[in-house]
């Protein structure tokens, strides 16, 4: 006897239909009540119940099985919410008319599919995925130093935001951005990067990819042409090819973006560059070069996507002013992020746009994402209105330099002459050359097993012709994890050369 209930009888069983009783199995309570209603859908949907059929009263049923009555009821109660029983007061339970499961239609012709079920579209995202999930450790690139972000200063302002943020505020964000961030990031372009602006033109999005993709909706059509940096950004080349765009891959000289005269003849719809550190070979564009591409979008009527991704950190030189402020015509786009400066999850970025385009894209950038992240974004303006976004950029500006000289220091000392370095005047990460024929997708591979990350300069290029090399960060990597893991990935460089 179970909770003075009657253990199930043989006379019993006969009034339940036979598969209830093979199947059912007395537990905890919670297991009573998902059995028993798996059993009876089961049964009502494979027509074991035709429909009709009476269900025993609750009370009947719970003394059968020996579970509590409210067991079954539930059971019941949730059974005729779905349609498949029906109860009335007096009445009693009875399985309703219910259609026939799918499975037991006359069976659809085949379609015959080989290997995996993703669509094309699926397959070359999946297939062409250029995105590590190793984020972090000696020679990451693009990863910043994280464990110097001022973390107290990020938490007191969070929580004062919280304190004063009105209910509104936490429901679906619209418009551009908050006003205040927007004001803040127009002020710091204006008086850091040459940038010609005003707050209107900020656009905020959750990171850099989605400004992507918000670029290739709103100004390509599938089929139309993008000229790329070769080598160039990866995030960028998948984004524009998965918008349907034709990709052009665009040779890079010693002032940066170089077509052919042949290229020259077709122009694309976009043009997406790095002007003021190439990612990832760091070359500079001249001011000349600049005026030529400026000149050849306006006559065209290219827009340009400028990726303006780490500029702050130069170390030779001041930075270098902007390409969207030489611009007279409206034609370039300026794109963004705080992921170096601040950190990567923030998901924080901001295209500057041209005064024509900021209503449409403010538009759909809440018809297709609703993004907001209002709290961090308010946040984010308080950071910088109170002069931590720009201490921190020069604080760090000093440690990234120290990294990079030891960096420098070492790659001379171990491996000299049999190697080059390109791009080290600038940013989070630089390029290790490597000597024509060298395999160094091997030696990315062989550097792992050491417990050292890089990434092989091919795997950033659509050429077959792509020169070698090793893409080396030091961002987030102190001056004795330098030493020590540049020594081990020298070992794995000087075995293959």
């Amino acid at each position: 006897m179970a909770n003075g209930i009657e253990p199930i009888s043989r006379a019993a069983h006969a009034t339940l239909p036979d598969f209830v009783i093979r199947h059912f199995q007395r537990s905890d309570a919670e297991y009573n009540h998902r059995q028993l209603y798996r059993i009876l859908k089961d049964g009502i949907l494979r027509a074991a119940l035709p429909a009709g059929s009476k269900l025993p009263p609750s009370r009947e049923m719970a003394q059968t099985l020996g579970i509590a009555r409210n067991t079954v009821v539930q059971v019941y109660e949730q059974l005729a919410l779905e349609g498949l029983v029906q109860a009335g007061v007096g009445r009693g339970t009875y399985v309703a008319e219910v259609a026939p499961a799918f499975e037991d239609q006359p069976p659809p012709t085949p379609v015959q599919r080989r290997g995996t079920p993703l669509s094309r579209r699926g397959r070359a995202i999946v297939g062409g995925a250029r995105a590590s999930p190793l984020q972090w450790g000696a020679f990451a690139p693009g990863v910043p130093e994280l464990r110097m972000f001022p973390g107290a200063v990020w938490s007191r302002l969070h929580a004062q935001a919280w304190r004063e943020l009105a209910a509104p505020r936490l429901s679906y964000a619209t418009g551009a951005g908050h006003p205040a961030l927007r004001e803040a990031i127009a002020e710091h372009l204006q008086g850091t990067r040459g940038v010609a602006c005003s707050a209107e033109q900020i656009l905020i999005t959750s990171g850099a990819q989605q400004a992507l993709h918000l670029i290739a909706q709103l100004l390509a059509d599938p089929g139309d042409t993008v000229w790329l940096e070769d080598p160039g950004y990866w995030g960028a080349r998948s984004v524009f090819r998965m918008a349907g765009l034709q990709l052009q891959p665009i040779a890079l000289d010693g002032e940066g973006l170089a077509p052919t005269p042949q290229q020259l003849q077709v122009p694309p719809r976009l043009m997406f560059v790095s002007p003021s550190h190439q990612y990832p070979t760091g070359v500079l564009m001249g001011h000349g070069r600049r005026r030529q591409l400026l000149d050849y979008a306006a006559s065209h009527r290219v827009w340009i996507v400028e990726d303006d991704y780490d500029s702050e950190f130069r170390f030779a030189s001041r930075p270098l002013p902007a390409l969207q402020g030489l611009d007279e015509r409206g034609r370039v786009i300026y794109l963004g992020t705080f992921s170096k400066t601040m950190f990567p999850s923030l998901r924080l970025a901001y295209l500057v746009l041209p005064r024509d385009l900021t209503e449409s894209f403010a538009r759909a950038l809440n018809e297709l994402f609703r993004e907001g992240q209002t709290m961090q974004q308010m946040v984010l303006a308080q950071f910088m209105r109170q002069g931590h976004y720009v201490n921190h950029i020069r604080r760090m500006r000093l440690v990234y330099g120290e990294r990079r000289r030891v960096l420098i220091d070492e790659i001379t000392q171990r491996l000299g002459g049999a190697v080059s370095v390109l791009g080290g005047d600038a940013g989070l990460h630089l390029v290790l050359g490597l000597p024509p024929g060298t395999d160094d997708e091997t030696i990315a591979r062989q550097a792992i097993k050491q417990g050292v990350l890089t990434r092989p300069l091919s795997l950033y290029s659509l050429r077959p012709d792509s020169a070698p090399g090793l893409v080396l960060g030091y961002g987030a990597v102190t001056e004795e994890e330098i030493r020590h893991s540049f020594g081990l990935l020298s070992g794995v460089i000087e075995a293959s050369l």
